[in-house]
């Protein structure tokens, strides 16, 4: 069974259509990726995942129950995390205020404070700085630090690796890495094919809001050179 399921969704802005039918699963404990360039449909489906856009048509499983009507807040309580693209950090509190804030959600488990500094060592180095001080890098760590604090069985980033340093997006990479054997599933969201071919099982390839292409890492290394094409700008 799939921990996530988004089968057969339409989303739309306004009069128009977004998303065509697509479907995309994520079991226990997987990365799987969704790649495609910009204007494709890949932040559409994440926010529908996490209940910001409401489904005109199609279902939202999780854990084989349908969870179509729920709101983003009770969907966090289930155990969905969600790092948005702008990460949306608190820019008048501090590193640590910014991530305290997420244990209202009052999940239990393996993720505390003391456990997102020993992550992210920067972000205990710059616990006192206000948010709007960091470093994009930075933002990006603190982004995900507080997503992890609900303690969430799935985690759906949003382009975290976008617009980074070539050393920030390594040591990010770790991180996810790590995350995932801790059991955590990961929904990543990219525009290239070199994070999700380090970290992902799974790929699935969007355009024109419609899945055009998904597979295995293996399968989609031998049929590279067409996945590069579709996702090129």
């Amino acid at each position: 069974m799939s921990l996530l399921e988004m089968r057969d969704c339409d989303v739309f802005y306004g009069k128009a259509q977004a998303l065509h039918g697509v479907t995309v699963t994520v079991g226990e404990g997987e990365i799987v990726s969704l790649i495609g360039r910009n204007g494709a449909g890949k932040s559409t489906l994440i926010k529908a995942a996490i209940g910001l856009l409401p489904l005109r048509g199609g279902t939202r499983l999780f854990e084989g129950a349908d969870e179509t009507g729920r709101p983003p807040e009770a969907l966090g309580r289930m155990g969905i995390a969600f790092v948005p693209e702008n990460r949306r950090i608190f820019a008048s509190l501090s590193v640590e205020e910014n991530l305290r804030i997420a244990t209202v959600m009052g999940r239990r488990g393996a993720w505390d404070l003391k456990r997102i500094y020993g992550l992210f060592p920067r972000l205990q180095e710059r616990a006192a700085s206000r948010g709007d001080t960091l470093s994009g890098g930075e933002q990006q760590m603190l982004a995900v630090g507080r997503g992890l604090l609900t303690n969430p069985r799935l985690l759906l980033l949003d382009e975290p690796t976008e617009g980074l340093a070539p050393l920030i997006v390594r040591d990010l990479v770790a991180a996810m890495a790590e995350i995932n054997r801790e059991g955590v599933a990961i929904l990543l969201v990219e525009q290239n094919l070199k994070v999700p071919l380090q970290l992902a099982q799974r790929q699935y390839v969007i355009d024109n809001g419609r899945i055009q292409w998904e597979g295995g890492t293996e399968a989609l290394l031998a049929d590279r050179t067409r996945v590069e094409a579709m996702i090129s700008l």
